[in-house]
C-alpha cells in the first residue's frame, strides 16, 4: 500500500500546529526579588495630619501605597439619629406601628418611651407600604411610621423617643368644625352657594 503524498503536508502541519499551541500555553515565572521582605499589606503606617477643604487639619492615616483614611466618626456615628437604616418589617397578620418602631429602633441605642398618648398610636395597625423602609436616616423612619398627626421628641440623655399629639393651626380645627356642620358643607364643598 502506498501513502499519498497528500498526508505528509497535512500531518507536518498539524503537529506544527501542536508544537505552537503547546510552546503558547507555556509560562514563565519571573525570579522573586529577594531584596525586599514581605508584611502584613493592611498595616497603618503612619500618622499624617492633612487639611480638608474647609482648611482645618484632619489627622489620617495611611494603608497601603495609595489610601489615606481620615481619623473621624463618620455623621451616623456622632448623631445616632443620622445613622442610615434599610429595614423591612417581618410580615405578620398582626403587625403595629409600635412593633415596626421597635423593630427599626432595635440596634440603634435609642428605645421607645411610653406615653399615655404614644399608646395610641402604638396600637394602630402597620401599612403594608411600612413593610419596606430606606435606605433612610433613623429619624426619617420613625416620622414615616408615625405620620403627620404625630411630633416626634428625642431624649439624648436617656436615649428616648417619644410621640405626641401634633398641634393643628387654629385654622385647621376651625374648617374641620365647619364641616361637620350641615350648613358648612355647603360652604366648604361649593363656595358659589350662598350663605
Amino acid at each position: 500500500m502506498r501513502l499519498s503524498t497528500c498526508s505528509f503536508p497535512l500531518a507536518g502541519l498539524a503537529g506544527l500546529a501542536g508544537a505552537i499551541l503547546i510552546t503558547g500555553c507555556a509560562t514563565t515565572v519571573p525570579p522573586a526579588d529577594l531584596t525586599q521582605t514581605p508584611g502584613p499589606p493592611e498595616q497603618p503606617h503612619a500618622l499624617i495630619s492633612g487639611t480638608n477643604t474647609q482648611g482645618s487639619s484632619v489627622p489620617v492615616v495611611r494603608y497601603g501605597r495609595y489610601t489615606l483614611t481620615e481619623l473621624v466618626a463618620e455623621p451616623g456615628q456622632r448623631d445616632l439619629m443620622e445613622q442610615v437604616v434599610d429595614i423591612t418589617i417581618p410580615p405578620s397578620l398582626d403587625s403595629t406601628v409600635g412593633d415596626a418602631m421597635r423593630h427599626v429602633l432595635l440596634r440603634s441605642g435609642y428605645r421607645l418611651c411610653e406615653g399615655s398618648q404614644a399608646v395610641m398610636l402604638y396600637a394602630l395597625p402597620l401599612p403594608a407600604a411600612h413593610l419596606r423602609l430606606g435606605p433612610m436616616v433613623l429619624r426619617d423612619a420613625l416620622l414615616t411610621l408615625a405620620g403627620p398627626a404625630w411630633d416626634m421628641a428625642v431624649d439624648e440623655t436617656s436615649r428616648q423617643v417619644c410621640f405626641k399629639h401634633a398641634m393643628a393651626p387654629a385654622t385647621a380645627t376651625a374648617e374641620a368644625t365647619a364641616v361637620d356642620s350641615p350648613e358648612g358643607i355647603d360652604r366648604v364643598d361649593n363656595p358659589e352657594v350662598p350663605q
